[in-house]
């Protein structure tokens, strides 16, 4: 467990406490963090995203696993946004993004470096799986949610920008390449997996640098949400596979992504439509830390 931590998961936590560090110090701005976000969410993650999907073997994806960790997914999102809009008395907005903290894991640029350090890439296509479930189908979930949640013009005038999303438009073009079985010309492989690579470190640098300007408060809200991501949602996974599928070989990773960190879109999403971040900042704070033990624990 121990090596785990200190060869395999720290030296990914690194940069986004880097970033954090550099924040507090004001050696790093918030205008550049965002400015570093953009490049990275925008230009060098869909070459990640398309170079993780073109390269799944279809055949051997365990479709029994997916449908047991949506469900639990599915049940958490529920019981989360439930708690924070009755129980904590959350806005809509607000309850929707802090559910979201507890499903959407960050899985493509922390959990999934780190997968592939311990067990190789070959070994980590059920984290590889997780990243097309929740980039595909939570994704843009949340994106139309939050347009229906938070303005008054409709599914209709949300459309246009779902479809737009170079997030979305490289995952779909991606399967529909792996499908039909196209190969990736070479020297487009090696550019696109030289980008790729850049992208996970330079958005966790830029989410620890905007964080850092977020003060940490255990009220309720905090404390609840992270306990449903670090314990909950592992909990729920672990209890699906155990009960219905408890010889399947992909629950030991699925239970691991699950333990992971919050994904930093929620709090992209809570800026972006104007939501308040006091509390699902310090969420994935919480999470992002925390599960530095339960990664470890679980690897």
């Amino acid at each position: 467990m121990l090596q785990v931590l200190t060869h395999n998961i720290l030296p990914v936590f690194a940069m986004l406490a880097l970033g954090f560090a550099l924040g507090r110090m004001n050696w790093a701005t918030q205008d550049e963090a965002r400015a570093v976000n953009r490049i990275a969410f925008l230009v060098l993650q869909p070459p990640l995203i398309y170079m993780l999907l073109t390269s799944l073997d279809m055949a051997s994806i365990r479709f029994d696993a997916i449908a047991l960790y949506f469900a639990a997914e599915v049940i958490l999102f529920l019981v989360a946004f439930a708690l924070a809009r009755f129980g904590f008395r959350c806005d809509s907005g607000e309850a929707f993004l802090l559910a979201m903290c507890v499903v959407f894991v960050n899985s493509l640029l922390y959990v999934g470096p780190i997968s592939v350090l311990i067990y190789g890439a070959a070994g980590a296509l059920p984290i590889t799986v997780i990243v097309a479930l929740d980039a595909s189908v939570w994704f843009a979930f949340f994106i139309i949610g939050m347009e229906l949640i938070t303005g008054q013009e409709g599914a209709k005038a949300a459309l246009p920008r779902i479809v737009k999303n170079p997030v979305l438009i490289t995952i779909v073009l991606a399967l529909a390449i792996n499908l039909a079985a196209i190969p990736t010309p070479v020297p487009l492989q090696n550019a696109f997996q030289f980008a790729g690579a850049a992208a996970a470190p330079m958005v966790l640098f830029a989410l620890g640098v905007v964080l850092s300007s977020h003060s940490f408060s255990a009220t309720a809200p905090v404390v609840g949400i992270s306990a449903l991501k670090l314990l909950g949602l592992p909990l729920v996974v672990w209890s699906a596979f155990q009960v219905f599928s408890p010889e399947n070989p992909w629950s030991g990773l699925f239970t691991m992504n699950a333990s992971g960190p919050a994904g930093a879109m929620a709090f992209s999403l809570a800026m972006l439509y104007g939501v308040r971040t006091d509390r699902i900042a310090p969420v994935i704070i919480c999470t992002s830390v925390l599960s530095l033990f339960s990664l470890a624990y679980l690897a």
